[in-house]
């Protein structure tokens, strides 16, 4: 796991969280099994969110702040190409772009390579890595793993990049600035990071308010997490029977 050094400057911390997620893109590169490994954990653990959180989802105002947070920062998908355009334009971002949005842009990176990190652990103490596990398992394998300061660390970057994003969604000249960088990002081939951030901005815009979205996911997050710790074999329902009744 990456050690933070509290004393960089945003930008330093930016290039050094890219860095992290650049080396953990290309291992899983150049190793299918653990891609495809990785993908079905993945897969399993975005329908738990789903499921965890398909109240929030169903109510018009958090629709997408749910959808962003899945997809976007919690998930699993393949986010090689978003953050390889990012290594790419940080000195674009850091000259345009407040210093505080820098640091969040941070933290969303040190959060997407503490989730794949933490997916690796939790991986290599599944029974069956490459099909299907029980909550059970899955719960067996998390105490096994016995990395709870980082599960913490992952619960509070949520709130901290949500309370971040609601903040600068209220400041004119912020969303002037990712604008102004809307038409630049794309003609450099840029666009997956400006869709990026302009879902992220459109998603804490729609909520106006994010204060409820963001001490609901902290509060389910650190019950199940407390729960697992606590020895719990089924803090939730087996995501792949909500598949059958939810669409995916």
């Amino acid at each position: 796991m990456a050690e933070q050094d509290p004393l960089a400057s945003p930008g330093e911390a930016l290039v050094r969280e890219l860095e992290r997620v650049q080396r953990l893109h290309a291992e899983r590169r150049t190793n299918p099994i653990l891609a495809g490994s990785l993908e079905r954990l993945a897969d399993w653990q975005a329908r738990r969110l789903r499921m965890t959180y398909a109240d929030l989802a169903a109510d018009k105002r958090y629709t997408a702040a749910v959808r962003f947070f899945q997809n976007d920062l919690y998930g699993g998908a393949d986010f090689s190409r978003r953050d390889a355009d990012l290594a790419r334009v940080v000195p674009m971002m850091v000259k345009m772009l407040p210093a505080s949005v820098i640091a969040t842009t941070a933290a969303a990176m040190e959060l997407n390579g503490l989730s794949q990190e933490l997916d690796r652990v939790l991986l290599a103490r599944l029974p069956r890595a490459d099909g299907y596990f029980s909550v059970a398992e899955y719960c067996k394998a998390y105490r096994r793993a016995g990395n709870f300061p980082l599960r913490q660390r992952q619960i509070k970057l949520i709130g901290e990049i949500g309370a971040a994003l609601d903040r600068y969604v209220q400041k004119p000249l912020v969303r002037t600035a990712l604008a102004m960088m809307r038409q630049p990002a794309r003609l450099a081939g840029f666009s997956a990071l400006q869709d990026f951030l302009e879902r992220g901005f459109a998603a804490f815009k729609d909520m106006q308010g994010a204060q409820t979205f963001l001490a609901t996911v902290d509060e389910r997050e650190t019950q199940i997490m407390e729960a697992i710790v606590g020895g719990s074999q089924d803090p939730f329902p087996d995501p792949l029977t909500f598949r059958l009744s939810q669409p995916a």
